[in-house]
């Protein structure tokens, strides 16, 4: 059962995830790696208590501090323009949160992998430099996981990514599945018209465009047949009982069918929440 709301193009809308995700994934590279070098590196060494945290090699920090709050700041841009690029409907703004999470997870790898070798190499390892004329202390084991930072900030985010991958490629499958069921009926199968037969909103907007639940009620080989879908309209031109619509259906499988708006309707109705 597919359902339908406002006009999109996946390709389109592929493309334009692609052509952002590059800039974004390169902007989460650099946010990865001055984020590793200027906060990451300095509050390590504060934690493993070397003396010269505080010390002459603290100034350049600064200057990649504020490199990484500029480079997040149009990541996140980015990643918002990745979002919002996926279209109205809720399966395609999904798609678009998974892309920029993945430019996210993918870019902070990448960049915090290429840091590894810029990391401050603490003055003792396994044990905290002592302090005044006191004796010095063994590492615990935070102390040994902070440590290895420098290699599991790349690991954790490559991960994710990898997680990233596999939830887009089976969305994608999943996605290109429903478009080919949903072309397969445009192109083959019977066309009636339906009738809405009870609306309910679903509390969801969807970039200011009302998301109902509808009831349609249309006639089949077998009789009068009732369909349960979704649609996303502009808020004057909601639907309401007795909306006629355009409904395609297989009689083969009962579980496909297509419910469009009718394009011949052009009546402005208000939304019933109103």
């Amino acid at each position: 059962m597919f359902a339908f709301g406002l006009p999109e193009n996946p390709r389109r809308t592929g493309r334009r995830l692609w052509l952002l995700g590059v800039p974004t994934t390169l902007a989460w590279a650099v946010a990865g790696w001055s984020g590793a070098l200027g906060l990451l590196d300095t509050f390590r060494l504060m934690s493993l208590n070397r003396v010269g945290a505080w010390g002459a090699d603290a100034g350049p920090a600064v200057s990649l501090v504020l490199f990484f709050s500029l480079s997040v700041t149009a990541a996140s841009s980015l990643g918002f323009a990745m979002l919002w690029s996926g279209g109205v409907s809720l399966g395609r703004m999904g798609a678009g949160f998974r892309a920029s999470s993945l430019a996210a997870s993918l870019g902070i790898a990448l960049g915090s992998g290429v840091a590894i070798p810029s990391w401050t190499r603490p003055e003792a390892v396994g044990q905290r430099l002592p302090f005044l004329d006191g004796t010095p202390e063994p590492w615990s084991d935070v102390d040994w996981v902070v440590y290895y930072e420098p290699y599991l900030v790349p690991a954790v985010a490559g991960l994710v990514a990898l997680v990233m991958v596999v939830v887009l490629l089976r969305a994608f499958l999943t996605t290109a599945e429903a478009d080919d069921r949903a072309q397969a009926l445009t192109q083959r199968g019977r066309l009636v018209t339906g009738q809405v037969t009870h609306v309910e909103f679903t509390n969801v907007w969807v970039m200011g465009n009302p998301r109902f639940t509808v009831h349609v009620r249309f006639p089949a080989e077998t009789g009068e047949r009732t369909v349960v879908t979704t649609m996303v309209t502009p808020v004057m031109q909601s639907p309401a009982r007795g909306t006629k619509v355009r409904v395609r259906y297989d009689p083969q499988d009962p579980g496909a069918v297509l419910v469009e708006p009718d394009p011949d309707d052009h009546a402005i109705r208000y939304p019933p929440f109103l």
